[in-house]
C-alpha cells in the first residue's frame, strides 16, 4: 500500500494487488454460486453522503487506481453448461473505469429539501429492479449531484454479493479512504475490548468448576441452537406479522431502502449506564421501535396486538478472523489469496414483542438472549454446516434449504463499526454511510453502520408488506429517546 501524490488533487490510496497467472480463470466459490441462484440473487447497496460537490474526474481517477486493482473487480462471471452441470468462472478482462460510474442527469430546479431525499429513496429503490451487467465486472458506483437534507452530494455502491461479504466489502472501501485530517493515513476503528472481566484471586479449583460448567453450556447451546434451525428448516414458523412476507405468493422485485441517522453518543450513554456493549442497545432499541411499530399496524387493522409473537431475526455474523483497519486494508493487498470472499454465518435471534411498562425491559431482555448466543457455535456451525450441504448437494439443494428457513423467519438484521474520525472517499469528506444487502427472502431487513459520532439506521423493505418505512425509522428512533430518559433518570435516582 502506497500514496501517490499528483500536483492539484487529493491523496488516493493506491492497492497493488500481484496478479499469478494461475489466477486468471477462478471457479466461483460455493458461497459466490449460492448468491447467483435465483432464490439469492443478492447485491449490497452502499449510499454514502459527501460534504462537497462531487468531481467525477477525480472518482474515476481514483477508481482506477484502486478497486479494479483488485481481482474481483477485475473478473466477469462467465457461464458454461446446462442447468444440471453448470460451471461458472471469475475470468480476469480489461476493465474501462468509466463503464461502471453512472453519472445521471438530475434537474435539481424541481427538487428541494424533502423532494431530493425521495428523490434518492425512488433512485435507490429503482436500482433494486436492475440486474448488474454480467458482461462486465459486477459493480457500479453511481454519482449523484444531489442535495439532500443530510449530504451536499451523494454517491451510491452496487456491488453482487458474489465478489464478496460485507467485512470484506467494508475493508475495500476503507482502504479506498484516507483521514480527511491526515490523507497519509488510514481510518481508525474503535478498539475490540473484551467483554470479560473479574478477580484472579479465586482458586484454582474455583476456575477448573467455571470451565467445565463454561463448556458443558457452550455445548449444550449448541446442541440447542443446531436443533432450531433444523425445526425452523422443516416447519418452525415465525408469527404471520403485518411485517412478515409470504415469499410463496409474493411476485415483487422492487425494494424499497431508507435510512435515518441518529447521535452514536446516545447509544454510548445507554451502554455504559448498563454496562452492556453497543451491539446489546441497538438490539434493545430495535426490539421496543418494532414492538412500537406493530402495536400502531394492528391498530389501523383494529386488531389487538397478540401475546406471543413468535418474531425472529437472521442476524449476519463475519467469521473471517481479522482484526483493525490495518488488517483490512492487508487482506486487500494480498487479494485472493488471503481471507477475501463470502465468510458468513447466522444466528436467529428471536425479538420480544411486548409493550414494557419500563423501556429498560427491552435492553434486559436482548442482552440476556444475546449473550446465550454468544456461548454457542451457532453462528460457526451454520457457517460450515452451509459449506458442507452446497459442496456435497449442489447449490439449487443448499438455495433451497436456506431460503425455506430464512422464510420461516421474519427478518435480516447485522451491525457493522465504521471509522471514528473522518474519512474522505477519492478526496470527498463523507458524511454518512448506508449499507444494505437485498435478494434474499425477507420483507424486512435492519442494517446499522456507526461512523464517526453517527449510528446510521438503513432499512430495506418490500414496500408491498412494509409501505412506510419511514415510520418505522420514527419508531426506532422515538424508542432511542425513551431508553435514553428513562437511563438518565434511574442515574439520578442513584
Amino acid at each position: 500500500m502506497e500514496i501517490r501524490t499528483r500536483r492539484g488533487r487529493p491523496h488516493i490510496p493506491e492497492i497493488r494487488v500481484e496478479k499469478k497467472e494461475e489466477e486468471e480463470e477462478q471457479p466461483l466459490s460455493p458461497a459466490a454460486r449460492l448468491f447467483h441462484a435465483p432464490e439469492f440473487n443478492c447485491n449490497i447497496i452502499s449510499v454514502v453522503g459527501l460534504k462537497s460537490k462531487i468531481k467525477p474526474a477525480v472518482i474515476i481517477d481514483g477508481i482506477k487506481q484502486t478497486l479494479i486493482r483488485h481481482p474481483r473487480f477485475s473478473c466477469k462471471l462467465v457461464e458454461s453448461g446446462n442447468n444440471q452441470r453448470r460451471e461458472q468462472k471469475w475470468v480476469q478482462t480489461k476493465v474501462v473505469a468509466e463503464d461502471h460510474v453512472v453519472i445521471p442527469k438530475i434537474d435539481m430546479h424541481n427538487i428541494e429539501n424533502a423532494n431530493a431525499d425521495a428523490f434518492l429513496d425512488s433512485y435507490v429503490s429503482d436500482l433494486t429492479t436492475i440486474p448488474l451487467d454480467t458482461s462486465k465486472p459486477l459493480w457500479e458506483v453511481h454519482l449523484l449531484d444531489l442535495r439532500t437534507s443530510d449530504a451536499e452530494n451523494v454517491a451510491i455502491l452496487k456491488i453482487h454479493h458474489s465478489v464478496g461479504d460485507g467485512m470484506s466489502l467494508m475493508s475495500l472501501v476503507l482502504a479506498c479512504t484516507r483521514k480527511t485530517s491526515n490523507p497519509d493515513e488510514l481510518p481508525s476503528l474503535p478498539n475490540q475490548k473484551s467483554s470479560l472481566s473479574g478477580s484472579r484471586s479465586y482458586s484454582r479449583l474455583f476456575w477448573l468448576v467455571m470451565a467445565l460448567w463454561s463448556v458443558a453450556m457452550l455445548v449444550l447451546n449448541t446442541v440447542c441452537d443446531a436443533l432450531e434451525f433444523i425445526a425452523t428448516t422443516m416447519f418452525l414458523k415465525d408469527t404471520e406479522t403485518p411485517i412478515k412476507g409470504n415469499f410463496r405468493l409474493s411476485t415483487s422485485k422492487r425494494m424499497c431502502c431508507v435510512h435515518r441517522t441518529v447521535s452514536f453518543d446516545d447509544l454510548k450513554l445507554i451502554k455504559n449506564a448498563m454496562q452492556m456493549t453497543v451491539n446489546d442497545v441497538i438490539l434493545g432499541v430495535s426490539q421496543a421501535g418494532l414492538s412500537q411499530y406493530l402495536k400502531r399496524r394492528y391498530g389501523e387493522q383494529e386488531e389487538p396486538m397478540p401475546k406471543g409473537i413468535r418474531l425472529r431475526a437472521a442476524l449476519l455474523v463475519n467469521i473471517r478472523p481479522a482484526t483493525g483497519i490495518q488488517d483490512l486494508a492487508d487482506i486487500m493487498e494480498n487479494g485472493s489469496n488471503c481471507t477475501w470472499g463470502n465468510w458468513i454465518g447466522y444466528i436467529i435471534f428471536p425479538f420480544s414483542i411486548s409493550l414494557c411498562d419500563d423501556p429498560l425491559e427491552h435492553l434486559r431482555r436482548a442482552k440476556f438472549i444475546i449473550d446465550r448466543k454468544k456461548n454457542s457455535f451457532e453462528a460457526l456451525l451454520t457457517f460450515i454446516v452451509g459449506n458442507f450441504i452446497l459442496k456435497s448437494f449442489g447449490v439449487q439443494r443448499a438455495a433451497n434449504i436456506l431460503k425455506r428457513a430464512l422464510s420461516n423467519t421474519t427478518m435480516s438484521f447485522s451491525n457493522m463499526v465504521g471509522p471514528i474520525e473522518e474519512i474522505s472517499f477519492y478526496g470527498h469528506p463523507v458524511t454518512y454511510m448506508a449499507p444494505s444487502v437485498y435478494g434474499h427472502p425477507h420483507a424486512l431487513t435492519m442494517h446499522f453502520q456507526s461512523y464517526m459520532n453517527k449510528m446510521t439506521v438503513s432499512l430495506t423493505v418490500d414496500p408491498t408488506v412494509i409501505s412506510d418505512p419511514h415510520r418505522l425509522c420514527d419508531d426506532w428512533e422515538e424508542s432511542l429517546r425513551s431508553i435514553k430518559a428513562a437511563v438518565q433518570e434511574k442515574s439520578c435516582t442513584h
